[in-house]
């Protein structure tokens, strides 16, 4: 696969995963578990803001693996995500823990577009909501990420003010140490 086209693919993609970092740092303890909008037909867990990171992550972990088959989240986190209505985490996950699997997520992506093959890209994936290209998985993966960081950004903002920039290019964050 060209080498242009998977860095600039990174260079996209870390940059959304930066951006859901700072939102979630960024996130006060008294709004970690605030019900973030009213659904008549959902638990209120799913709208506050933890589960909506969580869920982020989770989608984005899975969708790294092209695959629903086999796919487990690691500890503490429960493979619960694929249903509409289902259950919900027992408890609130803390800050840290979603960091960390945000950290894991990072490496994993980052670690998948750098060894993409032209091959990889045209795994067929199939899922409830449809099918496509492994690397049109990726794109939609990416901007699932974006779309959730976008909306807890979007909330915090109303609540606390805007808390971080907006981040253009993983290499932007990557050479600040």
């Amino acid at each position: 696969m060209d080498a242009n086209l998977k860095t600039s693919l990174w260079q996209q993609f870390g940059a959304v995963i930066y951006y859901l970092e700072d939102t979630i740092r960024a996130c006060p303890d008294e709004l970690w578990q605030a019900s973030l909008w009213k659904s008549p037909d959902k638990p209120v867990e799913m709208s506050q803001f933890w589960y909506v990171a969580y869920h982020s992550l989770f989608w984005l972990d899975l969708y790294l693996t092209g695959t629903e088959d086999g796919f487990l989240p690691p500890a503490p986190f429960m493979l619960i995500e694929q249903s509409d209505d289902g259950p919900i985490p027992e408890r609130a996950y803390t800050k840290t823990e979603l960091l960390d699997y945000l950290q894991g997520c990072r490496s994993r992506c980052k670690a998948t577009i750098e060894t993409l093959t032209d091959e990889m890209t045209q795994r067929h994936c199939v899922f409830g909501w449809g099918e496509c290209s492994f690397f049109e998985l990726l794109i939609y993966s990416l901007r699932h990420v974006h779309g959730h960081a976008s909306q807890l950004s979007m909330l915090l903002g109303q609540e606390i003010g805007p808390q971080n920039d907006y981040v253009t290019r993983a290499a932007r964050r990557e050479n600040r140490s």
